[in-house]
């Protein structure tokens, strides 16, 4: 038995070094492969925002756009984000990539990042914020609870496999590998700051368990070092979102509206888990009510 999981471990290995290594993997490490990596961006938000109206009932006045990280700031192996628009929708969110090394941005991975920084993940959750009507500017312009944030960025990659993306298999692996690596994280945050362990017992832990670039593991390790404590927000926003979903189905039954319940998530701008979980339970027994 001990040998047989040593040879299943072992081809899962051999899996993760094929993922990391093999060239149909990357875009050339150029400025073309730079610009094939924004269009197929473009292309794969360009299908989900066409079924956003299936599941959600408000949706942002702002566009989104996909842009490289300007020279000045980019940086190999760092982290793509997202920068709000305006409330008003004259200027539209930003979704940034870090280009400078296009082996550290494996194409598996592309498409779930497109849908978490930008639609229905970040530009959703923070223009409809930005547009919300009769609550103070903190509420909807000035706060940022990352369990709020990136738990509803990372609860939307999974959406979005809902919504009809990931037809490639390997991209749908990059969304596995995505959800593994915020798991990833809830040990290895732990193991810092709590057990101990060096930087360097981080990033084999990490390698051993993802089929991430090297390069962006050993970037995202030193942020958990010099940040304790938020990379573990993504996971146990998440984990919240799903719960509080599957209440309101159990509840509701066939009576379970996605719109509604994507609309109150977001309806009331960031806000602590505690808050959510109310409205949620708010919306639940109106919806009784009816």
């Amino acid at each position: 038995m001990f040998e047989a999981g040593e040879a299943e471990v072992q081809m899962l290995e051999e899996f993760f070094t094929f993922m990391r290594e093999d060239d149909r993997f990357y875009f050339s490490n150029d400025a073309a492969g730079a610009e094939d990596y924004i269009e197929a961006a473009e292309k794969h938000l360009a299908f989900i925002n066409r079924r956003l109206p299936d599941f959600f009932g408000v949706l942002p006045k702002a566009d989104l756009v996909v842009k490289r990280v300007e020279p000045f700031r980019e940086q190999d192996g760092a982290a793509q984000h997202y920068r709000p628009g305006t409330p008003d929708g004259s200027r539209p969110g930003v979704y940034y990539a870090h280009l400078s090394d296009m082996r550290a941005m494996p194409i598996p991975a592309l498409e779930v990042i497109a849908y978490h920084e930008g639609n229905p993940g970040h530009h959703m959750q923070n223009s409809i914020a930005q547009e919300l009507e009769g609550v103070p500017n903190f509420r909807s312009q000035g706060e940022y609870i990352s369990a709020f944030g990136e738990g509803w960025a990372l609860y939307s990659e999974l959406l979005a496999k809902e919504m009809g993306a990931y037809e490639d298999p390997y991209s749908d692996f990059g969304r596995l590998t995505t959800e593994m690596w915020r798991a990833i994280r809830l040990v290895v945050d732990t193991g810092i700051h709590s057990k101990g362990w060096s930087e360097q017992e981080a990033i084999d832990y990490f390698l051993a368990n993802s089929p991430m670039p090297e390069t962006t593991v050993r970037s995202e390790v030193r942020r958990y070092i010099v940040w304790p404590g938020q990379a573990t927000a993504y996971k146990i926003g998440m984990i919240k979102i799903q719960d509080l979903r599957a209440m309101a189905e159990r509840e509701l039954g066939d009576d379970f509206d996605i719109r509604g319940f994507h609309d109150t998530v977001l309806g009331g701008g960031p806000v602590p888990l505690g808050i959510l979980d109310k409205r949620v339970r708010q919306w639940v027994a109106a919806m009784k009510a009816d």
